[in-house]
């Protein structure tokens, strides 16, 4: 058999990397690599009895914000006929589910889910970690954009929701996750950690008047001295994340973004974020609109980053495949 020309072996490798693209400007190297990452937590699964409403308003919403990696935290009932809720929101959304996890704690209706997109990446890998420690769940995936062919820019993926009831339970949950906050062998360099973590963001006011909380619910929100009384907001468990190393994406960006619970008649704060490693960040934000208020307690969170440089039509004399990423965003 006549071995291949070195011209049709570029020309094979450049039709593999432009294989699963959606539109002619990622053909022609525009956008390439661009992934949006979003978390949301749906309040009882967007379920009320016998009642989806809530359920197909989320899926609008998460529609029209097009995710290639989706956390989705109180996928309550969603075990209900053979997963049927998890299977329809990914069939709508043009998404896989990576796993869905039950709490270990609970009556086992709620459950964690982590999704992806295939048409912009690759699952590799996945796993269910801190099995005996979170309430509820960690789910760990490894995904690669579809058109590469080695690990150089593979991203660790985590899907999560820490703990509402107990502080201290809550920062054992996250020092389950500083690991990766740092270089760990035979893992990736980057990675994404999204979730409900229940614990408000630094800059967060404290609230002037707790009172507007019922006293039996502080627990889950402040922290206890020795003697039982009451102190300040609890804080810990986003500090010690972003103390290991996880980066806040609103200290490259420098913008502020609205709360994401509060916005009915509670306390606003920002209880659920994405953190990244080792990856640029475009845009970070809650997606606060009417729409989203409608359907949840919870705002979805949105963030934009790119995994990979994109090649601009002329740059080169030949195809390539896209090298790291430079001069886009900020990086860490």
């Amino acid at each position: 058999m006549p071995t291949a020309s070195p011209d049709m072996v570029d020309l094979a490798r450049w039709v593999r990397a432009l294989k699963g693209l959606d539109d002619l400007r990622d053909r022609c190297g525009v956008g390439v690599g661009n992934i949006r990452a979003v978390s949301w937590n749906l309040d009882l699964g967007g379920v009320d009895g016998v009642l989806e409403r809530r359920l197909r308003g989320q899926s609008e919403v998460l529609a029209a914000l097009r995710p290639d990696v989706l956390a989705l935290q109180e996928c309550t009932f969603w075990d209900a006929d053979e997963e049927r809720r998890l299977l329809w929101m990914a069939d709508v959304l043009g998404m896989v589910p990576v796993r869905m996890e039950p709490s270990r704690l609970g009556d086992g209706r709620n459950h964690t889910a982590l999704l992806y997109r295939p048409s912009a990446l690759r699952l590799i890998g996945r796993r269910t970690l801190g099995a005996g420690v979170y309430h509820h769940a960690l789910i760990r995936a490894r995904l690669r954009p579809v058109h590469t062919r080695d690990d150089r820019h593979d991203v660790l993926v985590f899907g999560t929701h820490l703990t509402h009831l107990d502080g201290d339970r809550r920062l054992a949950e996250a020092r389950c996750l500083t690991d990766y906050a740092g270089p760990l062998p035979g893992m990736p360099d980057r990675a994404l950690l999204l979730g409900d973590l229940h614990c408000p963001d630094p800059d967060d006011a404290e609230p002037v008047d707790w009172e507007r909380l019922p006293r039996n619910l502080h627990a889950r929100h402040r922290l206890i001295a020795p003697d039982g009384n009451f102190g300040p907001m609890d804080r810990r468990a986003l500090a010690v994340l972003v103390n290991a190393g996880w980066i806040d994406p609103q200290s490259l960006t420098g913008r502020a973004r609205a709360a994401t619970v509060g916005h009915g008649e509670g306390i606003p704060l920002r209880l659920d974020h994405i953190l990244v490693r080792g990856l640029p960040v475009e845009s970070y934000r809650t997606h606060d609109t009417p729409e989203a208020r409608a359907v949840s307690d919870h705002l979805p969170v949105v963030l934009d980053t790119s995994l990979m440089e994109p090649r601009l039509p002329g740059r080169e004399s030949e195809p390539r495949l896209p090298g790291p990423v430079s001069g886009r965003g900020t990086h860490v």
